[in-house]
């Protein structure tokens, strides 16, 4: 990891979305996302542009929809594999919202969040996944990471992703 909390060998682009997390608070969480800018469509860079508040209103009209959002994660983890870094690690990235987790609200504090390019009702993909591993193993050598939830599992009956398609037990078998 590079001076500042930015991973090496990862494309980076900040986010303003982002500020500092308490004084003193642990990262022990990393929370899964899924994502697709426009919803099902993958490739392009509608979620770097919604990531940075350069997404045009114009563009699609779903975009309308979410005009003025202010959302960010720290990574996201394309359908090739490759990872884009867009807040630092020791910053909080806008990516849980209202959370909670084994009793403490307010997730975005002590989690880093990971948005992987899909949707809830398709599968991933192998490079996904090896990528995701890679970096959760990166991770784990330099945060006290200590759980990974899914989107869906701190803010239940407000978010569904990354859904049923993604491998739960593949992932958390390689962290073992």
């Amino acid at each position: 990891m590079s001076a500042g909390g930015w991973l090496e060998g990862v494309r980076r682009v900040e986010s303003p979305n982002q500020d500092e997390r308490p004084p003193g608070t642990e990262i022990t969480l990393l929370i899964v996302h899924s994502i697709s800018l426009p919803p099902g469509e993958y490739g392009g860079d509608s979620i770097e542009k919604l990531f940075t508040n350069r997404l045009d209103p114009d563009a699609h009209p779903y975009f309308r929809e979410i005009e003025g959002l202010k959302v960010s994660a720290h990574f996201l983890v394309r359908r090739d594999g490759e990872v884009v870094q867009f807040v630092p690690l020791g910053k909080r990235a806008w990516h849980a919202g209202a959370s909670s987790w084994r009793g403490r609200t307010t997730c975005n504090d002590f989690s880093i969040g990971v948005e992987l390019e899909g949707s809830d009702d398709s599968a991933f993909e192998e490079a996904q996944y090896l990528a995701l591993e890679q970096l959760l193993a990166t991770l784990r050598r330099t945060l006290p990471l200590r759980d990974i939830a899914a989107h869906s599992d701190v803010a239940p009956g407000r978010k569904t992703d990354p859904g049923p398609g993604f491998a739960w037990g593949r992932v958390l078998s390689r962290l073992a």
